[in-house]
């Protein structure tokens, strides 16, 4: 018999404190707008705030892990958590458009879990890992009391058995309220008992069929940090220590592909530092033209279109990205990964400078794709809008 892949945990959340200022977005959005961060840097102030317990990806520059150790220190001495005992959440996030995604918040196993995009796990990364940008959060995880997870993946449900259920329970409500920089509004209630039970088995038959049971939608590189940490911390462990240790897991939200609230966006790129005219001029001359997918370049308040031949999408975007990881390298241009088109569009008004928006992807592909052709590019997609990503507020002990 499988063993199971995903289930209820024990889930630290605060008390008596302003949950507006504990919740903040994941850490990897808004990376070249210092701006937004500086913003909740100032809002929360001393005030406990998941802020600072992570490294915002705009301070990669100025990384110090030791406050991030201090503060979960701190707010663990403060008895400022209450744990919520061997449980899942069930979460509603009512989103900027007022649409309601629904999610399932619990601990996965990583002996499960296989990023390389060559394995047949029951949990599959969607994207290639950059391995570089593992580190950093990797030595945060060494050290960590506490892991906080922006991390999304999906299960291919559709007929709606293991999460859409719980909407129609009378659930305790473990905390209800509005989400800060237009993030919207999140409200969590817990799963336990018979529901919990009901959960796990719904997803024991989901994973009778073929293909992976979960395939990532955002935190990939979060959770690949986690599993490259586990795996080195497995090895000085015995048997049953490895069985127990709380770091062999990992928390996430878990969230159904066909939640109509669930649309994939394009991650498009921004070029720094490059002749955008030149740019394009030789991407045109290596590239298979045609009407499949449209590309749409944007410097200097123009905007210039290119249509690509390619027999799917993941097909395009790996040709793209092949393309745009070997000019950076012989140009040394810099390149970035933007959520968002009028962030992309600020951008792109500097000099230099050549915003790339990119198509998004039918979700109905996603594990079909991932199953039969492996991962797409890095960075080929995100789960909703920048502001609709997940914010971190749930935490869990990683240590004995």
């Amino acid at each position: 018999m499988k063993k199971d892949v995903f289930t209820p945990t024990n889930i630290l959340l605060p008390e008596g404190i302003d949950m507006e200022n504990w919740s903040v977005i994941a850490c990897d959005q808004f990376s070249s707008e210092r701006e937004y961060w500086d913003r909740v840097r100032e809002r929360v102030k001393n005030s406990p705030s998941t802020f600072n317990m992570i490294i915002p990806e705009a301070y990669l520059d100025e990384t110090d892990y030791a406050p991030i150790h201090a503060a979960m220190a701190e707010y663990s001495d403060l008895g400022l958590f209450k744990e919520i005992k061997d449980s899942f959440i069930y979460v509603e996030r009512t989103q900027a458009d007022g649409r309601i995604r629904r999610g399932l918040v619990g601990a996965v196993d990583l002996e499960e879990y296989d990023f390389s995009g060559e394995g047949d796990a029951a949990i599959l990364a969607s994207e290639g890992t950059v391995l570089d940008r593992l580190p950093v959060r990797i030595n945060v995880r060494r050290q960590a009391l506490l892991e906080l997870p922006h991390i999304m993946a999906f299960i291919d449900d559709k007929n709606l058995s293991v999460i859409e259920p719980l909407a129609k329970k009378n659930l305790p409500v473990l905390y209800d309220f509005k989400l800060m920089e237009g993030g919207g509004s999140i409200k969590g209630m817990r799963v336990d008992g018979d529901s919990a039970a009901g959960v796990i088995s719904a997803l024991a038959a989901l994973r009778e069929k073929s293909g992976p049971l979960m395939v990532m939608g955002d935190g990939n590189h979060s959770l690949a940090a986690a599993k490259v940490y586990w795996d080195e911390l497995k090895q000085n462990l015995t048997d049953a220590e490895r069985e127990a240790h709380p770091a062999r897991r990992a928390l996430l939200e878990v969230n159904n592909v066909y939640d109509p609230a669930i649309d994939f966006e394009a991650i498009h790129r921004v070029m720094f530092g490059v002749a955008p005219e030149e740019f394009i001029r030789t991407f045109e001359k290596v590239t298979q033209r045609g009407d499949d997918y449209t590309l749409r370049w944007i410097y200097g308040g123009e905007t210039h279109v290119t249509g690509v031949a390619a027999a799917c999408i993941g097909d395009m975007l790996t040709a793209m990205q092949t393309f745009i990881d070997d000019y950076a390298k012989t140009s040394g241009c810099v390149v970035d990964y933007i959520h968002g088109e009028e962030s992309v569009e600020d951008l792109a008004k500097a000099d230099g400078t050549l915003g790339l928006i990119l198509p998004a992807m039918d979700k109905s592909e996603l594990f079909k794709t991932v199953a039969e052709s492996g991962v797409f590019p890095k960075k080929s997609f995100s789960v909703g809008h920048a502001r609709d990503k997940r914010y971190y507020l749930e935490c869990r002990s990683i240590r004995p």
